[in-house]
């Protein structure tokens, strides 16, 4: 026998977007359930990147849930790019006015997750075989079984926030969405390194073998990524050939190496852009990467699912207290705006900082053109810095 509850809001995924469009609705006195197929453990331990932008860091404040953010995170005044052995700062925050937060994914999550316990919201791990019922209907529900029970709820609308393999938007029919996808021929080796910082901000490094990027993650572990081939083995890169190419990839003129130390953790991640569309189907929605995934260069996954959950929230908000479905309507349409440019922001980043198989020497010296351009303009400066900091909301 199938176990029957009801909420107004269900959501799959407990990533960041599942967590925090939850919190937000529970602001906003509307109740949710959000299923996880992955225990918490799991969610909590995930290591990702984590460059937020300050409307993220914003939003999470106002939400009551950045009090160890800004306890602990690093705060940046910009970046650095790097290329023929020179070091070009980034002022973002004297041309935007703000700042580049550096505080990683999983720490997002437990700050999350312990708001969502601490007021009593209703968070299932471990929840397996999940399916989506009616949300071409006005009733919607989404069945699962937990703890080898059977189980159903139902509620009045879904939202999809369970990542790049979205069981939420493979319930959706076929020929309803419209995907746009870019692979790139190249990945990255990323390494958790057991030393201090490196750099005081992050080091973005163009160099004729390859990009390499420092960045950080606690006053003991750093994280640092080399471009790569998207096919290679793990095995194939001991510690020895790590550090030998890094070395090579961030020297400069002066002589500046990498603080080295332990590898913790090797792993490669391809690179693609990919975007779906309308983000909308029934009482169904999209949100984070089960919509969009970007390359990392541009730092803009985790800060795009926060934008969309941000404005399903406000849109359910009004659906609840005003009968307004106006903004729920728009949802699909709102979200497409910041995401496109975040798409291009990204895109932008990561072929100005590659070096793509078959690349001649007029590419390699249009990019080394580009990059003089950027960090010699203070307009150029500047719009790197509005889109990598962070574009206004556009509500």
């Amino acid at each position: 026998m199938t176990a029957t509850a009801r909420t107004q809001v269900g959501i799959v995924g407990a990533g960041p977007a599942g967590l925090l469009l939850s919190h937000l609705l529970h602001l906003a006195g509307i109740e949710s359930v959000v299923l996880e197929n992955r225990t918490r453990e799991d969610v909590e331990g995930t290591i990702r990147a984590g460059v937020l932008e300050q409307g993220t860091v914003d939003l999470l404040t106002e939400a009551g849930v950045g009090e160890r953010l800004h306890r602990e995170a690093f705060f940046h005044r910009g970046v650095y790019l790097r290329f023929v052995g020179a070091t070009h700062h980034i002022d973002m925050q004297e041309l935007t006015g703000k700042r580049v937060t550096v505080y990683a994914q999983h720490e997002v999550i437990r700050d999350l997750v312990k708001a969502r316990l601490a007021s009593g919201g209703d968070l299932r791990f471990g929840v397996g075989e999940v399916k989506l019922e009616g949300i071409d209907t006005g009733r919607p529900a989404i069945a699962f079984t937990e703890d080898a029970a059977a189980k159903r709820i139902e509620c009045d609308f879904v939202a999809g926030c369970d990542g790049s393999h979205s069981l939420s938007r493979h319930s959706i029919p076929a020929g309803v969405l419209t995907r746009h996808e870019r692979i790139y021929p190249f990945g990255w080796f990323g390494i958790l390194v057991q030393a201090p910082p490196s750099s005081d901000e992050l080091i973005y490094a163009s160099h004729d073998r390859g990009f390499a990027l420092v960045s950080t993650r606690s006053p003991t572990l750093q994280r640092m990524y080399l471009q790569c081939d998207p096919h290679d083995d793990v095995a194939g890169w001991p510690d020895e050939r790590v550090w030998s190419e890094m070395r090579r990839r961030l020297e400069t003129k002066e002589g500046w190496l990498p603080k080295e130390g332990p590898i913790t953790q090797k792993v490669i991640v391809g690179m693609r852009s990919v975007v779906v569309e309308p983000m909308r189907y029934g009482r169904l929605f999209l949100a984070g990467d089960a919509a969009h995934v970007v390359p990392p260069t541009g730092a803009k996954g985790l800060n795009l699912a926060a934008a969309d959950v941000r404005v399903l929230a406000r849109a359910l908000a009004a659906f609840y207290r005003d009968g307004d479905e106006s903004r729920l309507a728009l949802y699909s349409d709102t979200c497409l705006r910041r995401i496109w440019k975040g798409q291009r922001f990204s895109w932008w980043m990561t072929t100005m900082m590659h070096r793509a198989p078959g690349d001649t020497s007029f590419d390699r010296k249009r990019q080394l053109a580009e990059l003089d351009y950027v960090t010699s303009s203070r307009a150029a400066m500047t719009a790197l810095a509005e889109n990598y900091v962070g574009l206004p909301f556009d509500d």
